[in-house]
């Protein structure tokens, strides 16, 4: 998460006074390395990923190297991941390249961490001109990657009990803010789960008004029953989200839409519904039902990259 990552760069610049920060800003194919990967690299440790395998190894060293040297201006690596590439070759065969942008950081960067840290729903622009927070230059730069310090994939659990908490552990190592919505009291996988940004106790026959509609909106049904579940999907089958899926039997699934369909749901709006939920891995445990539905969301969000 990127204010987490910037809380660590913080700590490091204050114990170390000057660090290599790399970031990918860009990538095509199957790249190891996306946009927003961060690695911050001094004499002493290193923190974060840009890809990993010998390529990362590759570009640590050279930012190891880049310490040894007076303050250097911002530049970009190109990375090609094709041993038969002409240019620019990473070492890896997995295909796909990434543009890794390398920053000179030392203590006059802490006012712009801060802010990162502590300020909601800002930009953050790279770009050879610098790392900026909500600026907007006059200057057109060479090259220019933005992105916000909040996370913007929202996943909403519907259903607080043992498989949301297995699906809440899951997704909390991966780039999306949780909400969990349950309408039972005291339940008690729902008070042990840490794991979710904000959790609710709420009246199912208005949930339509606990989730925004929008295209970074991921929605998971998987509430105590068969009717709950009829409440919510009815209240929410309209609605505008990136993803929308149901836990169930593939009878119970079978049942719920044709009931749907006889009280006038489009059908269009019916077939958007991942359900049975998840990918089809046989899942059988908890962990491997929640470890199936994380598959999915990252299929669906990565699908466009």
């Amino acid at each position: 998460m990127v204010v987490d990552f910037y809380k660590k760069l913080l700590t490091v610049l204050k114990d170390e006074s000057r660090l290599v920060l790399m970031i990918v800003i860009a990538n095509e194919g199957s790249s190891p390395g996306r946009k927003g990967f961060k690695m911050l690299v001094t004499k002493n440790q290193m923190y974060g990923t840009i890809g990993g395998g010998i390529m990362e190894h590759k570009m640590v060293e050279l930012a190891e190297s880049l310490l040894d040297k007076p303050k250097f201006e911002p530049f970009i690596k190109h990375q090609i991941h094709d041993k038969f590439a002409p240019k620019d070759q990473s070492g890896m065969i997995c295909s796909g390249q990434q543009t890794i942008a390398f920053y000179d950081i030392n203590t006059d960067f802490i006012p712009t961490v801060a802010q990162i840290i502590l300020e909601d729903n800002c930009w953050i622009s790279y770009s050879n001109l610098d790392i900026s927070v909500n600026v907007e230059t006059t200057e057109t730069p060479e090259w220019l990657f933005k992105e916000k310090n909040v996370l913007t994939q929202k996943v909403y659990i519907i259903g607080g009990g043992h498989v949301g908490l297995a699906l809440s552990e899951v997704l909390s190592q991966l780039d999306f803010e949780l909400h969990l919505l349950d309408h039972r009291e005291n339940l008690n996988t729902m008070q042990a789960n840490d794991f979710v940004q904000s959790k609710q106790v709420i009246d199912f026959e208005t949930i339509e008004n606990h989730i925004p509609e929008g295209d970074d909106i991921y929605v998971v049904i998987m509430s105590f029953g068969y009717r709950t579940d009829d409440v919510i999907i009815r209240r929410l089958l309209d609605k505008n989200f990136k993803y929308i899926g149901m836990l169930g039997s593939v009878t119970k699934i079978e049942t719920l839409f044709k009931n749907l369909e006889v009280d006038g749901f489009a059908k269009e709006k019916i077939t958007k519904v991942h359900a049975p939920i998840g990918l089809n891995i046989k899942s059988e445990t908890t962990q491997e039902i929640a470890i199936s539905i994380a598959a999915q969301l990252i299929q669906i969000r990565n699908q466009n990259r």
